[in-house]
């Protein structure tokens, strides 16, 4: 995915291309709706009632951004959403048909979502958030390019070697990074063992329009996941209660 050009009127990629959404989703009513109104702003919008029609629409066309919602009749969201991100680190915007559905929504940002409309919602609203997310992924795809190129660190073990982006464990094997993650663990292995504000951490990972200050700790979440023997009593990323967090450990540069 390229550089994204974004004007307050439409969505376009680099290369005068369109950007492409696909929107799964079941009911044919709010089906039509962002279809019309997506169209209005020169995006083109594929559509698919469940799984089958949503893993063939991203096999044979690249997809800039998912649009799901979690409840689709006789299908799991969730499963879904695993699904897209065991294969694609494409930007997902999760949609749930109730404000109680706060467990859901919880379990799919952990997942791997990238954002979530409760229902019923404005549909300058979702374009807004379509903006954002698309925002965030292309600066976090580009922010490698900023990076040493020889630049390695060492921690616990863990080595992360900046010029191939390859995160490796004490045993050698490599554990696979999405773009937020990587960001927000370079933030991290700059300032060891210094208290990180969430604001700082927004600002490092330049992932600080129109998100919420729960994006980091969702992004803290998966990464404890992949770093923390036990995640539930972290050791590597620390809280530090009433500033942000801190990354405890010591960090050598090689």
């Amino acid at each position: 995915m390229g550089a994204t050009s974004l004007s307050d009127l439409d969505l376009r990629k680099s290369g005068d291309r369109q950007v492409c959404v696909l929107v799964v989703e079941d009911d044919p009513a709010l089906q039509r709706m962002i279809l019309n109104y997506f169209g209005e702003k020169n995006i083109r919008t594929l559509l698919a009632c469940g799984r089958q029609e949503m893993v063939g629409q991203l096999g044979s066309t690249e997809v800039n951004l998912v649009i799901l919602d979690l409840r689709l009749g006789q299908e799991e969201g969730l499963d879904l959403l695993r699904e897209i991100r065991s294969t694609s680190d494409v930007p997902v915007i999760i949609i749930t048909g109730h404000r109680r559905d706060d467990i859901d929504r919880v379990v799919g940002l952990e997942l791997g979502a990238d954002d979530y409309l409760t229902k019923p919602f404005n549909l300058r609203e979702l374009l807004a958030r379509v903006r954002a997310v698309l925002r965030r992924f292309d600066i976090g795809r580009a922010a490698p390019a900023r990076d040493p190129e020889r630049r390695r660190f060492r921690f616990c073990g863990w080595q992360l070697d900046c010029r191939t982006r390859q995160l490796t464990d004490a045993a050698g094997a490599p554990v696979t990074l999405t773009k937020g993650e990587y960001a927000l663990l370079i933030a991290f292995l700059d300032a060891p063992q210094r208290p990180l504000s969430r604001e700082h951490l927004l600002q490092s990972t330049r992932v600080h329009e129109d998100v919420f200050d729960r994006s980091i700790d969702v992004q803290i979440l998966r990464l404890r996941r992949k770093l923390e023997r036990d995640p539930s009593t972290p050791r590597v990323i620390q809280t530090e209660r009433g500033v942000g967090y801190v990354f405890a450990v010591p960090v050598e540069r090689v």
